[in-house]
């Protein structure tokens, strides 16, 4: 049975055989349940990260983190330390911050995770922004997995998430950075909300199953709609609407507006009132005072403001 005891007085002379450099390596395979990921996030080799695992395992006299198929899971031990481990890092690394003066030509790339027909209304404005502040930055889009994105923003693979506004939890800051509605698109020539609710429509989604948000907004209301093509992008559905007279469209309207469309589509305002979209920025509430971290947000939201 292993036990955490908190004492008044520390006790110098056990700190002789302390390896500091193995904590974070324990927070990292935690978190990423895989040794290989945490040693790219730390910049040492798998075989480096498996033998320091192996000597915080004695040290510790625990297994600490264990094998099962392709992920490393914590014991009960594991569970019990990690928040102490988590916090006593952080209360390091602010004390050694505040030590440190920030400088925006150190910063060396921007990693944002976000939805493809999100990048064209983000990426822009934002590599234009930069590059008037003279930083020599790397950026990097990068594919957006929903699934993934707690511990990609935890372990800092990427910076920040740019989606569309949602309850990701407690630990996840977000920031609205700009507003959008939905309008319809297609080649029928009017528009109400009896031609909405009959027409064949096209629903686009990276997912492969699941409700839409607009027939959400729309089930609450007790109305429904026959979605014939389900596709992944928006340009993929403009291109069938030129083929289909009947067919509609309910897209975001700042989305549209960086696509090419037929000149055989007309654009309406939605007969159905659906609530207004929130695209924001998304990141780790752990690195809310992360100097580096708050110079790149602060920069962010003054493109959007």
């Amino acid at each position: 049975m292993h036990n955490i005891h908190h004492k008044p007085i520390i006790d110098l002379a056990i700190f002789h055989g302390i390896d500091i450099n193995l904590y974070p390596l324990f927070i990292g395979i935690y978190e990423q349940k895989s040794i290989s990921k945490a040693a790219q996030t730390l910049c040492i080799s798998q075989s480096a990260a498996s033998h320091a695992l192996q000597r915080l395992r004695q040290q510790l006299q625990d297994d600490l983190l264990v094998r099962a198929g392709n992920k490393m899971l914590p014991t009960p031990f594991a569970e019990q330390i990690y928040p102490v481990i988590k916090n006593a890092l952080m209360a390091i690394q602010n004390i050694s911050m505040q030590k440190h003066q920030f400088e925006s030509s150190k910063v060396q790339n921007l990693k944002i995770a976000v939805h493809d027909e999100i990048e064209p209304i983000i990426f822009p404005k934002l590599v234009e922004h930069f590059h008037r502040l003279n930083l020599g930055i790397q950026f990097l889009s990068i594919k957006l997995n929903r699934k993934n994105v707690l511990t990609d923003l935890a372990t800092q693979q990427i910076d920040f998430v740019i989606d569309l506004e949602q309850n990701l939890g407690e630990k996840i800051q977000f920031q609205t950075l700009a507003h959008d509605h939905f309008v319809i698109c297609t080649q029928q020539v009017q528009m109400n909300e009896e031609i909405y609710l009959a027409s064949p429509h096209i629903g686009v989604s990276s997912r492969r199953t699941g409700i839409l948000v607009e027939d959400i907004y729309l089930n609450r209301k007790q109305l429904s709609r026959q979605i014939f093509l389900r596709c992944q992008h928006y340009s993929t559905a403009l291109q069938i609407l030129s083929q289909q007279p009947k067919a509609i469209l309910t897209i975001p309207q700042n989305i549209l507006s960086h696509l090419n469309r037929h000149n055989d589509l007309n654009v309406f305002e939605v007969p159905i009132p659906l609530p207004n979209i929130h695209i924001g920025m998304f990141w780790h509430k752990d690195l809310e005072e992360n100097l580096r971290h708050h110079f790149l947000r602060s920069e962010i939201l003054k493109i959007f403001a």
